[in-house]
């Protein structure tokens, strides 16, 4: 039941190139930010990434752009990445958008052993094409395949030494759906604390979720727009 590892290097001893990776955050809130930077230094490449956003261009994911190692990002939001952007007009990085909410479904499917599901959200549109449309009671839906991934990347506020985790605000928005659907789900938290320590209905992510914990360092808060107006006289 020894979870617990020193740092975010030594939990990345079997990632490889070619996995498929979940990670979570909504935005720059909630990204697992030592594991990223962990990830940019062993040089794992050829991955996909699925995440609800693509960071920034110089936070978040965008470490992981920058240095070349991503094939594939299967995403909602990616508006504030230069470099992805950049990475995609020229053909570099293959894309899948997802509308948000089907994304977080997808994953949630494949925490919960769901192959696949339909939903209303993106009939008629290119979201559809190639997939399988059907009709309930009068509405037009879209088949939508749950997503699993060889290893998953969550970050947390708090978590203890069996792996329960706790998220704060937004950062819950896609993290505990990630820890499930990951085959090895790896967590990153701001405070690591004695089994006990956490009430059970505190907890977000059952600890049977999570295979390897940590405490990270450094945190940062970064923003991805700073938006202020003058003070008033």
């Amino acid at each position: 039941m020894n979870k617990v590892f020193p740092d975010a290097d030594s939990t990345l001893f079997d990632l490889h190139d070619g996995i498929t990776l979940l990670v979570s955050g909504f935005g720059l809130c909630g990204n697992p930010e030592n594991l990223i930077a962990a990830l940019a230094r062993k040089g794992t490449k050829d991955l996909e990434i699925v995440s609800n956003n693509a960071g920034t261009t110089n936070d978040g994911l965008g470490v992981l752009l920058q240095s070349r190692q991503v094939r594939k990002m299967v995403s909602s939001y990616v508006g504030e990445n230069k470099e992805f952007e950049r990475q995609y007009l020229t053909g570099e990085l293959e894309v899948e958008l997802n509308p948000q909410g089907t994304l977080a479904e997808r994953l949630r499917a494949g925490g919960a052993g769901i192959p696949a599901f339909f939903t209303p959200t993106g009939y008629g549109t290119v979201v559809a094409e190639g997939k399988q449309v059907q009709e309930f009671e009068g509405r037009m839906c879209v088949m939508e395949r749950g997503i699993r991934g060889d290893f998953a990347f969550v970050k947390a506020w708090k978590g203890d030494r069996y792996g329960n985790l706790v998220y704060r605000k937004t950062a819950r928005n896609f993290a505990p759906m990630v820890a499930a659907a990951g085959k090895i789900t790896i967590a990153e938290v701001e405070e690591l604390v004695e089994v006990g320590e956490i009430e059970p209905d505190q907890v977000h992510t059952p600890g049977i979720y999570v295979q390897r914990i940590f405490q990270g360092r450094d945190h940062r808060k970064p923003i991805e727009q700073r938006t202020t107006r003058p003070r008033p006289a």
